[in-house]
């Protein structure tokens, strides 16, 4: 994604601490990880879900993009568990 900033929301933080996720693993998912859904519709700001891979493992990020200030705000960040992902980490499957 674009972002002149990146900031992380306070649930992204928790959630990150909650789960043993590094800054520096999400930072690198925003800059260079695949889009694989979009949320046009989200309020305040649309969002993307990202699929990045740190050391080997999946990672995706939740970012909604404030346009006007260039501004990526991390939602959450998460590893893709495989009973709600396909193999490839871009498809969810029916539940």
């Amino acid at each position: 994604m674009e972002c002149e900033q990146v900031v992380l929301s306070g649930h992204a933080i928790q959630r990150m601490f909650q789960r043993g996720i590094g800054v520096g693993a999400v930072l690198a998912v925003v800059a260079r990880g695949e889009t694989v859904a979009a949320y046009a519709d989200d309020t305040p700001h649309p969002s993307r879900l990202l699929l990045g891979f740190v050391d080997g493992k999946p990672l995706h990020v939740v970012v909604a993009l404030d346009e006007s200030a260039g501004v990526c705000i991390v939602v959450t960040a998460y590893e893709p568990a495989i009973e709600q992902w396909g193999v490839d980490y871009r498809t969810r499957k029916n539940q």
